[in-house]
């Protein structure tokens, strides 16, 4: 598991430099020193801008790439134009193949300028850096007839939204090691809304293609890009481990975006989520682990997962989820840092019978919700099935949840946990939790088959399912029954 050793002393700097700003800026003397000593700065870089002999944006420099590995190639070496018009799916592939050739000497990076770069799918290959520069574009192309057809995930055994197969992503690969995409925060942009629109309409014969896809693979890095308008999920780690996923924004209209997941980790091991900003037509991210029989086969968990320091929005779905598609288990997760605005739902777990494997150990830390439908869900209900071969009797089993430190404002329901007798919610905890609340009812914390405990004081009030301690960790009161059902839908 990923361990989170700067975290106290990242607030505690925060914490100081709120302190000594307003204290800095007091001083009126103060503030014009530090007013002289950025003009004279600021004189400073463009006298040395003009030195260099050009202009660059409005004064600025554009960056150099750095060299990050042994070799390095630009796109326009193979080719490339970067117009927005040229399709440049073979410049890409040439550049991949020379990259290939620097296996066993570090590696290469292939550098794509400013520009506008439309592609077709490609590949990347082992021991590679894909470094966008700023204001570098890699456009999908918008025609299907441009895009590969896969055989459907081996732990889904359907192509999620038709039988058969499944299209492939703009970005992908399979069997990799040691492969870096960044940049200076350049864009994949996968020109979605004609999918979308073609979705909408019924007009697809096959499972849309994530944006980024990367499979059966370990030892991946992904930072400082943006990426944006997916035809499906926008980065689908499958079955990889050693992922580093980090200062990553991921864009998509709220509204008319059908499945624009942000991250959906899916059957990967050893993981890092961190500093990114998502807003999607969908689930932020979406935790899972295949899709019933042919998950619980596949038998690949997705675990050791640590996702912190993130700001999030999902209008139509939920900030974090896990699930729906668990069925090779989802375990040790930390979710801890995290920001969820003007969403549907703030953090969900959702299942199925059908389903089967598990959902255990997993730790929410201070969570923030800023106008936000329903904060917290766990639902068993979640009946959608590849086809009618799954198992009825494949029961998950949700247990050892927490949640510590959930505070915010704007929330409807705060709580709904909705366990069945055949699925209950066992072991869950509740402690330091605060949050504001814009529409009153008798029943806005609402459970059914749970089992569980609150520590101290939280507000509001826990349901009765729930036995309560003081802060010492001392029973103070038993739960009336665990089995109790108060759930409404109609918030």
């Amino acid at each position: 598991m990923v361990e989170n050793s700067t975290l106290g002393r990242f607030h505690h700097q925060r914490l100081d430099l709120r302190r000594w700003v307003p204290a800095f800026f007091t001083s009126h003397k103060t503030l014009l020193t530090f007013l002289w000593i950025a003009a004279f700065a600021s004189v400073f870089l463009w006298q040395r801008n003009i030195a260099g002999g050009f202009l660059v944006y409005g004064g600025i420099p554009a960056r150099p790439m750095p060299m990050l590995r042994p070799m390095a190639f630009n796109l326009t070496d193979f080719g490339g134009v970067g117009d927005g018009v040229t399709l440049n799916t073979e410049a890409f592939k040439r550049a991949v193949s020379a990259v290939s050739k620097f296996g066993k000497k570090g590696g290469a990076q292939l550098n794509v300028p400013p520009g506008r770069w439309l592609t077709a799918p490609f590949n990347l290959t082992s021991h590679m850096t894909l470094f966008l520069a700023e204001d570098a574009v890699i456009l999908g192309i918008d025609d299907e007839k441009y895009w590969p057809l896969m055989p459907p995930l081996p732990s889904y055994g359907y192509g999620r939204e038709h039988p058969g197969p499944r299209y492939g992503s703009l970005i992908h690969g399979q069997h990799l090691k040691d492969v870096v995409i960044t940049g200076h925060n350049g864009t994949i942009n996968g020109q979605g809304q004609t999918w979308w629109k073609k979705y909408r309409q019924k007009r697809l014969n096959h499972t849309r293609g994530p944006l980024v896809q990367i499979m059966f693979s370990s030892d991946i890095v992904i930072t400082n890009i943006t990426l944006r308008d997916s035809p499906f999920w926008t980065l689908h780690p499958y079955d990889c481990k050693n992922i580093t996923i980090k200062g990553v924004t991921i864009l998509a209209p709220v509204f008319g975006a059908p499945n624009t997941d942000g991250i959906d980790p899916d059957s990967c091991e050893d993981m890092l989520i961190e500093d990114c900003y998502i807003s999607v037509g969908d689930d932020a991210i979406a935790i899972k682990s295949g899709w019933d029989q042919y998950g619980i086969a596949y038998g690949r968990p997705s675990m050791n997962i640590m996702i912190r320091n993130l700001v999030v929005r999902s209008m139509v779905s939920a900030g974090i989820s896990i699930g729906s598609e668990m069925s090779g288990g989802v375990s040790n997760v930390m979710v801890e840092n995290i920001l969820i605005w003007d969403s549907r739902r703030g953090v969900r777990i959702k299942t199925a019978r059908g389903r089967g494997a598990y959902v255990r150990q997993i730790t929410y830390r201070n969570i923030t919700f800023e106008n936000v439908r329903v904060g917290i869900v766990m639902k068993t209900d979640y009946n959608e099935h590849p086809d009618d071969g799954y198992d009825p009797m494949a029961l998950p089993i949700l247990r050892d949840i927490s949640f510590t430190t959930v505070h915010g404002q704007g929330v409807r329901v705060p709580v709904r946990i909705h366990g069945s007798e055949e699925i209950p919610v066992r072991n869950v905890t509740f402690q330091d939790m605060s949050v504001g609340l814009t529409y009153k009812k008798k029943h806005i914390f609402q459970c059914a088959f749970v089992q569980g405990r609150v520590i101290g004081t939280i507000y509001p009030a826990p349901c009765e399912n729930l036995d309560r301690y003081n802060e010492q960790g001392q029973l103070v009161k038993h739960s009336a029954s665990q089995n109790v059902t108060d759930i409404d839908y109609d918030i």
